[in-house]
């Protein structure tokens, strides 16, 4: 099921580019998760499309190649895979409201912003930059062309059902990327 939200096609560009053009798209969109004006359920459909995608490819492709050319370490690819499942969590419970014009509803839209935009500012800051730095403009260009193709299948596999959103958060949690004193028992 396509969204009637555009989120963008790339099939190739610099990675680094890539994925500042999905962060602009994110803060857009959350944006538009805040406006009681806008059509909620549909932008957070969009969202969560565009969240998984995106995570998905970055996991699979691009915190790889950075490690294995020592452009970040294992520490950083990891903290990139805990707010990414954090951002998970607080998108499923986006997700699993069925009204948009709640409280309860504004509140999630707060936590997922929150969360969404700390790691937007620190993934920047700490994985991209030594990426620009790190990594030669032809090998971007190439992981650029890996990650849009795998974003673009994320993306036509309709990655952001809630089904496939809860699978990723259980995912998560088995993993241990979700142990903090928030989380509730189980």
């Amino acid at each position: 099921m396509s969204t009637p939200i555009e989120l963008g096609r790339p099939v190739s560009g610099d990675v680094v580019d890539l994925i500042l053009e999905d962060h602009r798209r994110f803060e857009q969109l959350l944006r538009q998760l805040r406006d009681s004006s806008s059509d909620r359920d549909a932008v957070r459909r969009a969202f969560a499309t565009l969240h998984v995608a995106h995570a998905e490819a970055e996991e699979k492709l691009v915190y790889p190649v950075l490690r294995r050319k020592d452009a970040i370490d294992e520490h950083e690819a990891e903290h990139g895979q805990e707010e990414h499942a954090e951002g998970n969590e607080a998108l499923l419970a986006v997700l699993e409201l069925k009204g948009t014009d709640t409280q309860s509803f504004d509140d999630a839209v707060e936590e997922l912003a929150g969360l969404v935009n700390h790691h937007l500012t620190e993934e920047e800051l700490t994985i991209l930059n030594p990426a620009r730095e790190e990594i030669s403009e032809e090998a971007r260009a190439e992981l650029g062309e890996q990650f849009a193709t795998e974003r673009n299948r994320q993306i036509d596999a309709d990655c952001g059902r809630i089904e496939n959103v809860r699978e990723i958060v259980a995912r998560a949690e088995k993993q241990g990327l979700l142990d903090d004193e928030e989380g509730e028992e189980g």
